[in-house]
């Protein structure tokens, strides 16, 4: 396998920066590949440190854009959490990063791909699922599951030694032990100390958000706007997707909104404790769920909630480029043609409370609902016989049970 190129996924953390020096002593051309998807990093230096830790050169794609608009939008249009709790942020950015991850394997002539994803973990189906599908003949390269790489690094003691060893900075110590992975939706922590689920998070980990005795004791207001389903505005100002995500997950943080302490089912098989921050997609799920309210029929509505936990089942395990998912993004789509609107919320010490809605394409009549009126929108009388018919099955197993 000499002289091979290998594009790593790369992000300058303990894991693959380790990995970098490891591929290269095994004779492999090294190109790290970095994902722009909104952490807060220093691009040039994180290209020096690939160089410095054996790489031929790093190349940085800007994805917040298209994370934001192909798979954060989507994730929102269908409210979804995956085991009615997490919000998939890690999960949302691993297709993306595949996709752009093979695309520079393309362009770089070679069908060798490699990442950092532990052996116990998701990303690592994540990944390469992602990855086959889009490239069947793609090879992969997960050190973590090599018994060589095992042999000289058995977990994150081992790593911050090697990493010592050759020079490599990194941000993990022993007094930080925990892992974590950012993008412009969510922060997520694991390991270390988090790894009793019994134990309460240390509030310098966090990074995004406030603590709630920090947050103001004072009312934020905001209206945001949607259209088809899609946040445009944030106080009648337009911004583009990124910008408005930034936007929120300011105002969101600084409020102590969204801060989620789970333990979860990875697809691997184990339970795994996570703590995770994700400020402005908690209010833009508030907002958007409130406006499905008023724009979506009963129907439309029950049908995408009952598909909620498939499409964030597929996220999770790491499907998104398959035909099933193909299939729901297309339902996702017929149903927000009508939820187009505005939402006014106010926020509080981590709450979100929605405090009215408008929308050019609601279905609520005042005619119709009004306690107060009727005006012949609506002949009460006309629900006996809705009642009736309604109750026949409800008879007929209940004379079957008294017989």
């Amino acid at each position: 396998m000499k002289n091979k190129k290998v594009i790593l996924a790369y992000s300058g953390g303990l894991d693959t920066s380790v990995i970098v020096k490891w591929l290269s002593q095994k004779d492999f051309e090294v190109i790290c590949f970095v994902a722009d998807v909104g952490q807060k990093e220093n691009f040039k230096e994180l290209s020096k440190k690939a160089i410095l830790s054996g790489a031929k050169k790093c190349i940085v794609s800007d994805l917040k854009e298209e994370f934001v608009r192909d798979f954060i939008h989507p994730a929102i249009g269908f409210n979804a959490l995956y085991e009615g709790r997490y919000m998939l942020g890690t999960s949302l950015a691993r297709p993306v990063i595949a996709k752009e991850m093979i695309n520079v394997a393309k362009k770089e002539k070679t069908d060798y791909i490699a990442h950092g994803a532990t052996g116990k973990g998701n990303d690592q189906v994540r990944f390469e699922l992602n990855a086959y599908a889009l490239h069947p003949e793609v090879k992969i390269i997960a050190p973590w599951r090599d018994w060589e790489f095992n042999n000289v690094i058995l977990g994150r003691k081992e790593a911050i030694a090697y990493a010592k060893k050759h020079n490599i900075p990194i941000k993990a110590t022993t007094k930080k032990p925990w892992s974590s992975d950012e993008n412009l939706f969510h922060i997520s922590f694991e390991a270390g100390v988090l790894e009793n689920p019994n134990k309460k998070p240390p509030q310098d980990m966090f990074e995004y958000s406030v603590d709630l005795m920090k947050a103001p004791s004072k009312v934020t207001k905001m209206t945001l706007e949607f259209e088809k389903g899609i946040p445009i505005k944030l106080n009648n100002k337009k911004l583009s997707p990124v910008a408005l995500l930034q936007k929120l997950n300011q105002i969101g943080g600084r409020n102590g909104v969204g801060r989620v302490d789970i333990v979860e089912s990875r697809y691997v098989g184990m339970k795994s404790r996570g703590v995770y921050e994700t400020p402005g997609g908690t209010i833009l799920y508030a907002a958007h769920r409130d406006l499905e309210g008023l724009c979506c029929d009963r129907g439309v509505l029950n049908l995408k909630e009952s598909l909620m936990p498939r499409f964030a089942n597929l996220v999770y395990e790491g499907y998104w480029y398959s035909r099933e998912m193909e299939c729901l993004l297309a339902l996702l789509n017929e149903s927000q043609k009508y939820v187009s609107g505005q939402v006014h919320l106010e926020i509080y010490k981590g709450n979100i409370t929605v405090v009215g809605r408008t929308s050019p394409t609601s279905l609520y009549d005042s005619d119709v609902a009004s306690m107060d009126e009727d005006g012949g929108a609506y002949n009460q009388s006309d629900a006996t016989g809705f009642i009736k018919l309604h109750a026949l099955p409800l008879i007929a197993h209940a004379k079957r049970v008294r017989g």
